[in-house]
């Protein structure tokens, strides 16, 4: 695997960001890799207010990965109340299935240990995604259960293409 450099994402990111994220989740780009959601939902996955409103939110950042000076992966943790949220999690699909996500759910996982002493990670998974449920259980998180519903008839979330969509929270300690 190519070196891979990490840093907080600046404003000059957004579009490229939001580009990253669509293609690894939405559209026929999405299904070049294997995270693709395309067949749940169509439309967008984020847009760029939501991009810019994580990048200045104090209370988190948004990660990007990149090699040779190329943005290739992101995601976004989040200080909460006793834990940390992990999500806008994008791995370029070209780059897919080559270690780049497990690196970068890593990097977030050390710098919400380190950076933030908190000793939980949380996140939120469409329940019918079992392959990337499969793929963090394998990385130490664990099922809970506890399941929160899908925002339909809120397009910035994207255009749902069934109606039985729901979240699972998925945890991890990091202690």
């Amino acid at each position: 695997m190519p070196t891979i450099t990490f840093r907080e994402a600046a404003p000059g990111d957004v579009q490229r960001l939001v580009e990253l994220v669509q293609s690894a989740y939405r559209g026929e780009s999405s299904r070049a890799g294997w995270t693709t959601e395309a067949d749940l939902l169509d439309g967008q996955r984020a847009d760029g207010d939501m991009v810019a409103a994580a990048i200045a939110d104090p209370a988190g950042a948004v990660l990007v990965a990149e090699t040779a000076g190329e943005l290739v992966a992101c995601c976004q943790i989040e200080r909460r109340t006793g834990h940390a949220y992990f999500g806008m999690f994008a791995v370029d699909p070209a780059r897919q299935a080559a270690g780049l996500g497990a690196a970068v759910l890593a990097e977030a996982e050390r710098r919400a240990r380190d950076g933030w002493q908190v000793t939980e990670m949380r996140m939120t998974v469409i329940v019918q995604r079992e392959e990337l449920i499969a793929w963090y259980v394998r990385r130490g998180y664990a099922r809970t259960g506890e399941l929160s519903p899908f925002p339909y008839g809120d397009e910035r979330f994207g255009r749902p293409r069934r109606t039985d969509l729901a979240f699972e929270t998925l945890t991890k300690s990091l202690a």
